[in-house]
Order: structure tokens, then C-alpha cells, then sequence
């Protein structure tokens, strides 16, 4: 259910003066406790601070009996807990925004234009994250100290911030590069997904979704690309759960995402990377490409990168074509055509320089399909999807399995090869699926 942000009227004040109150006690607490050699965990500090605030609440409305005030109502001093707890321990004002399902993407310029876009596409400025710029900024030093694998900085030195949230939304913020402290997040209504909830949103139909299954098990590496806010991740995770359990997945990501380690039923064996900044020395940078490489000594059965757009790509190809065949990535790209393009303008950003030509033949030889999302308003859906031939010179040669019928939405097209053919059927792949032209989107 949608939560109403205008009737949030928390009185500020009265949250920061309980917050000073509770976290002096808090931190009291903690100081006897940890010299006593019992540190609290993180569960049983949160778990303190609410009992804290309780009593500070209940201290403050006998105070105000015996004065002779009026006593906060029960709706009002709910209201005012969780305000002090979100200060505390979340990410203050910010967290009800992120508590509301139905909230898509949020925006801020600034600590008082905030912009939401919800599920159904609605688009609304709503009310402010913090009380000025400068608490905005100390919220998002709080939350880099807090949140993600290790502890990052924010401020003039380090502009920029990248993270995953505890839901798994993606957080990107700067400062000092613009008048105000901006802020970006991107939520992820749907981190534990299967193709079988792709077809019941309209992503794709029934072929499709066997079709990415029998890819999936007979191990076919692939790509899958579209614009921003198409559905990338949403599909790579929904085609992730067709891998069988008993395989062994390391996801390389900028800022954690994909979240595959989060559902052990589905991926008991997951190590999830994170590229690593390089610290004020200019020392310490962990990139996406060397986690590609460090993946390999791992073990993995397949290599999972989130989002590829750079040097990466020549890593990610080298790897996908040398025995961890069933990895994927996701790629920013216009078309299923257009990607090969893009993978090759990246893979020359390695340092090995490689010409067109031969990048060309490693993605021949690494990729097996290319699938392309596309987006109309709200609706998401897969539009093509390609099969990888050869290279000749300065092309791909791919045949477009599956092209964009009359709506856009991906129907048959060029039959796959009778050897892929061979290879998805051995799988429980049914070839009549294909037999209709225009899909099976209406059912």
C-alpha cells in the first residue's frame, strides 16, 4: 500500500531532541556493556534503542500529566518513534520513502527537491529528506560508514558514492560537483524473481520463457542489453533462478545489485564481489576487470558481471570462452545488433588494444545469445533476441531468433541453428513453441 507523504508531520525538533536523548543513553549503554565484555550485536543495539525510545516516550508523557499538558496521541507518538529510530538507525527521513513498495525510483536535488516515480509511472515531488544540505550530507556519511562491504567516504575528497541499501536499492550521490547535494536511488521491486512471474508481467511470453530456460541449462552464455531502466537486472535475475543450485556463481558488480546471494535455496554457493575505490593515495582500487580475472582463480562454473561498460568486457569475454560457459552480463544498448558495437568499443578500452577484428572473433566465440529489452511507457518487455554465428572482418555475424513483431514484442524469427537446436531440445526445450508466429503473448 501506497503511504501518504504529505501527512507525515513529525515535528523535527522534537525528533532531533529525542534523538540526542536516546543515543547519550544508548551509547552508555554500549560503553558498560562492551567493557564488560559483551559487545551488542547489531540486532541487539536496535533492539536497545527501541526499548530506549519507549521509555524516553513514556518518561515524557508523565512529565507532562503531572504538568498538567496535554498527552501526545497514540497515532502521533507511533509517528515520533519510528522518526527516532529511522534517525538512529536507518537512513532517517529518507526511510519512508524506501518503506513505500509502490515507489519505483527517488530523486533529490538537494535536500527539499525530492522527486518520486512510482510503479504506475506517476511522478511527484514529495517532502524533504532532511532539514538542509548539511544533514543531508551527514546522512549519507552515515550511511556509507554503515552499509556495503567496507567503510567508504563522502565528502570534498570523495564526491562521489556508490552503494546497495539493505532492501538492495542502489544508491548514487554526490557533492561538491553541483550547487546542491544530489542524490539517486534506484529500487528493485523484484529481487527474488523467475521467468515464470516474467510472463505474468508481460517481459515475455511462454516460448521466450522456455526458451531462457533451456539456455540457462544447457549452459549458453549470454548478453542482455536495453536502456536505462529497461529491465536488465530484472531479467538476469529471473534467468539466474534456471540455474541449477548445485553451481557454483561469482557476480562481479560496481556497487552490489544482483542480490543472488541473498536466496540460498535458489544459489547456495554465490560469492558476490564489489569494485573497490582507490583510496586519497590513489592506492587500493579494486576494478571490474581485475575482479573478473581474481573470479576465475575461484572456481566458478559461471561468472555473473551486473553491468559491463568498459574495459571489463574484454575479461568478461576472455572468461565466458574459457570454460565458465552460462555467464551473463547486462550491457546499455539500443538494439540486439547495437551490442556488439558496444562490446567492442569497450574491449578497446583494455589495455590490450585489440583491433576490431579479433575482438570480434572472441565475442564469436564467447557469446551465444544476445537478448534486447525495450521499454514502452511503463510496459517492459523482451523485443529481440540474437544468436551468435561467426565473425567476418569487421562484423558479427547473428541470426535474430526471436525479432519484434507488430507491437514491438519479440515473436520467431530466423530458426536457430539445427546444433543449438539439438542443444536446447536435450534440455526439455519443446521446438513447436516456435511454430507460432506472432508468440504467444495473447493467452
Amino acid at each position: 500500500m501506497s503511504v501518504d507523504h504529505a501527512s507525515v508531520t513529525v515535528e523535527q525538533g522534537a525528533v532531533g531532541e529525542l534523538r540526542a536523548e536516546v543515543l547519550a543513553a544508548l551509547s552508555e549503554r554500549q560503553q558498560a556493556l562492551a567493557a564488560a565484555g559483551r559487545p551488542l550485536s547489531v540486532a541487539d543495539e536496535q533492539a536497545l534503542g527501541r526499548q530506549l525510545i519507549a521509555e524516553a516516550l513514556e518518561r515524557r508523557a508523565r512529565q507532562a500529566v503531572a504538568a498538567g499538558r496535554p498527552v501526545m496521541a497514540a497515532s502521533a507518538e507511533d509517528d515520533l518513534a519510528r522518526a527516532v529510530f529511522d534517525a538512529l538507525f536507518r537512513l532517517s527521513r529518507l526511510q519512508r520513502l524506501l518503506d513505500d513498495p509502490s515507489i519505483e525510483n527517488i530523486n533529490a536535488n538537494g535536500c527539499d527537491q525530492v522527486w518520486v516515480r512510482y510503479a504506475d509511472g506517476r511522478r511527484e515531488q514529495v517532502e524533504p529528506i532532511a532539514a538542509s544540505d548539511g544533514e543531508m550530507e551527514e546522512m549519507l556519511r552515515t550511511a556509507a560508514a554503515r552499509v556495503g562491504i567496507g567503510e567508504r567516504r563522502f565528502d570534498r575528497a570523495s564526491p562521489r558514492l556508490s552503494l546497495q541499501l539493505p532492501d538492495g536499492s542502489r544508491l548514487f550521490a554526490l557533492m561538491a560537483v553541483a550547487a546542491r547535494p544530489c542524490l539517486s536511488i534506484r529500487r528493485h521491486r523484484y529481487l527474488r524473481i523467475t521467468p515464470d512471474d516474467l510472463v505474468a508481467m508481460g517481459t515475455v511470453d511462454v516460448a521466450l520463457r522456455e526458451f531462457v530456460r533451456a539456455a540457462m541449462l544447457a549452459r549458453k552464455s549470454c548478453i542482455i542489453c536495453g536502456g536505462t531502466g529497461a529491465g536488465k537486472t530484472t531479467l538476469l535475475r529471473a534467468m539466474a533462478a534456471d540455474i541449477p543450485p548445485s553451481e557454483r556463481l561469482v557476480t562481479i558488480e560496481d556497487s552490489l545489485e544482483l542480490g543472488l546471494d541473498r536466496f540460498g535455496d535458489l544459489h547456495p554457493d554465490v560469492v558476490a564481489l564489489e569494485a573497490r575505490e582507490a583510496n586519497l593515495e590513489g592506492e587500493g582500487g579494486v576494478s571490474l576487470a581485475e575482479l573478473v580475472r581474481w573470479a576465475l582463480r575461484m572456481s566458478p562454473d559461471r561468472v555473473i558481471v551486473g553491468e559491463a561498460r568498459g574495459e571489463e568486457v574484454l575479461a568478461l569475454l576472455n572468461a565466458m570462452s574459457q570454460g565458465t560457459d552460462g555467464s551473463m552480463a547486462t550491457l546499455h544498448a539500443s538494439s540486439s545488433r547495437g551490442a556488439f558495437s558496444k562490446l567492442a568499443t569497450y574491449a578497446v578500452q583494455a589495455p590490450e588494444r585489440l583491433p576490431l577484428e579479433a575482438t570480434n572473433l572472441l565475442v564469436a566465440n564467447a557469446v551465444h545469445f544476445v537478448v534486447h529489452l525495450a521499454q514502452d511507457g511503463e510496459s517492459r518487455y523482451v523485443s529481440s533476441v540474437r544468436e551468435v554465428i561467426d565473425a567476418e572482418g569487421p562484423m558479427v555475424v547473428s541470426n535474430e531468433i526471436f525479432r519484434p513483431g507488430p507491437d514491438g514484442r519479440a515473436v520467431p524469427g530466423v530458426p536457430l541453428r539445427n546444433d543449438t537446436m539439438d542443444q536446447l531440445v536435450a534440455v526439455g526445450f519443446d521446438p513447436g513453441l516456435l511454430e507460432r508466429p506472432q508468440g504467444w503473448w495473447e493467452r
